[in-house]
């Protein structure tokens, strides 16, 4: 029981966690000057690290899942394995997000060298 309420709250922060980090820079992202691009580039560098970390730290949380469920005797290993589902989602939605800010990178720096 407290295994599946922990996990339930790892869960809900992630995904709190990724919405407020997303809301603000899209937020951020709708208003962009030409003079502001330098400063656009680092809101960008500084969002693909915060992306970088919360993906660590989803690595880590799907990584104790894996292990409590290999080492569990528990009824209710089917709704941990859907739990799994979940952060796995997260994290490929993080990386698909985390590929979409490397290419806007890439794109500044050409086009600022």
């Amino acid at each position: 029981m407290k295994l599946r309420l922990s996990i339930i709250v790892l869960i809900i922060a992630l995904a709190i966690g990724s919405i407020i980090i997303t809301t603000g820079f899209v937020t951020n992202s709708n208003y962009v000057d030409i003079p502001k691009i330098s400063s656009q580039y680092e809101n960008l560098l500084k969002y693909k690290n915060e992306l970088e970390k919360i993906n660590q730290y989803n690595q880590e949380i799907l990584k104790d899942l894996e292990y409590q469920i290999q080492n569990s005797d528990d009824v209710n290993i089917n709704h941990i394995n859907n739990e799994i589902d979940v952060v796995k989602r997260v994290i490929n939605e993080n990386k698909l997000e985390l590929e979409q800010i490397i290419s806007k990178l890439s794109q500044i720096e050409e086009t600022n060298p």
